[in-house]
């Protein structure tokens, strides 16, 4: 008996799911769900589908996914509610920006029935009811935004219009999940002009970017020319320097050099036959002085015996006597001081 039933009702649902109408069913959107089934006794409710139930009129309950049992001629299947994800695509609409311009709008809308109750009797055509409030919010939301903010601030945008959606569509048992706009079309005119703009925009930003090469050009040759002149500076400084510890060493050198050859003057004249090599040295010398008389300067001094040599030698070896008993009076002079001192010094003490 009871397959009987069952086949009986499964042929019956095969044959009302192709003659009954379709709920929320739009050709060009091609969503279905399932149409409204008979009263067979015996139902099979697909998945993630709600039917609602209605006895004697009124609402009863809700079929659940799986096998079911209704009572023939008071229980009446009056919707059939689908809880897939639905898209809507929503029409081209036009709407105003801040900056009063004309745009050409569409999107998509993607929706869930949360409560097939409330999607059934809480709003006639749930889905007109939702495309319309979507196309007033979208409205409502470019109003509030400049072009340039349309284009840069889509997410928010999107944002915006689910959460005005959800605040109205709770009473509806529908949820919004998210609203993408699709495209964006903008009056020839404005569009000519944003492409101007950004033309502008990038001219602009080439003609910064070579004045800042310039200026780094600029400020690159200045710090080399700095550095450069630092460095001969510096390279001058150091020559300097050291030139001047080279002379000085060569004064040294020279000074101890004269030293020494004083030092071995005076042991040589001390020496035997010393006057001698003086006398000898002294006409060199006057010889030598003559040879380059007149090779730097057209003027010149001359001595009124300048062949007389030996009267020369003479007078110089003179000068030399005369400075060397001076020296060496001058140095016993030095000597008695210091022996009346010493006298002094040891009366004072006995």
């Amino acid at each position: 008996m009871i397959r009987t039933l069952c086949r009986a009702g499964g042929a019956l649902l095969q044959q009302s799911q192709r003659t009954a109408p379709r709920l929320w069913v739009t050709p060009a959107q091609q969503r279905w769900a399932s149409s409204l089934p008979m009263n067979t006794v015996v139902l099979f409710v697909p998945q993630q589908e709600a039917w609602v139930v209605e006895r004697m009129g009124r609402f009863h309950r809700i079929l659940e996914p799986g096998l079911n049992f209704l009572i023939p001629l008071l229980d009446r299947i009056r919707y059939v509610q689908s809880l897939k994800e639905i898209v809507i695509d929503v029409p081209e609409q036009s709407a105003v920006s801040l900056d009063n311009v004309t745009l050409q709008i569409d999107g998509v809308l993607y929706l869930r029935i949360l409560d097939p109750f409330k999607a059934s009797y809480g709003v006639e055509d749930p889905e007109y009811a939702v495309t319309q409030l979507a196309q007033t919010t979208m409205r409502s939301e470019l109003g509030k935004l400049t072009l340039d903010k349309v284009f840069r601030e889509r997410e928010s945008l999107n944002a915006n219009i689910v959460h005005s959606i959800n605040q109205a569509s709770d009473e509806w048992g529908i949820r919004c999940l998210r609203y993408e706009i699709k495209d964006i079309h903008v009056p020839p005119r404005v569009k000519e002009s944003m492409q101007m703009q950004v033309e502008a925009e990038r001219k602009k930003r080439a003609t910064v970017l070579e004045s800042e090469g310039t200026r780094e050009a600029a400020i690159n040759v200045a710090e080399g020319r700095k550095q450069a002149q630092i460095l001969a500076s510096e390279g001058e400084k150091a020559e300097r320097i050291n030139n001047a510890a080279g002379e000085a060493q060569a004064v040294l050198v020279k000074a101890e050099a004269k030293a020494k050859a004083i030092r071995l003057l005076s042991d040589a004249l001390t020496m035997q036959n010393g006057n001698a090599a003086a006398s000898l040295s002294v006409a060199e010398q006057y010889v030598s002085a003559f040879s380059k008389l007149a090779k730097e300067s057209n003027t010149i001094l001359l001595p009124s015996n300048t062949g007389d040599i030996s009267g020369m030698v003479t007078q110089a070896m003179t000068i030399y006597s005369t400075l060397a008993k001076t020296r060496q009076r001058e140095a016993a002079e030095v000597v008695e001081e210091k022996s009346e001192e010493l006298q002094n010094q040891s009366a004072s003490t006995q």
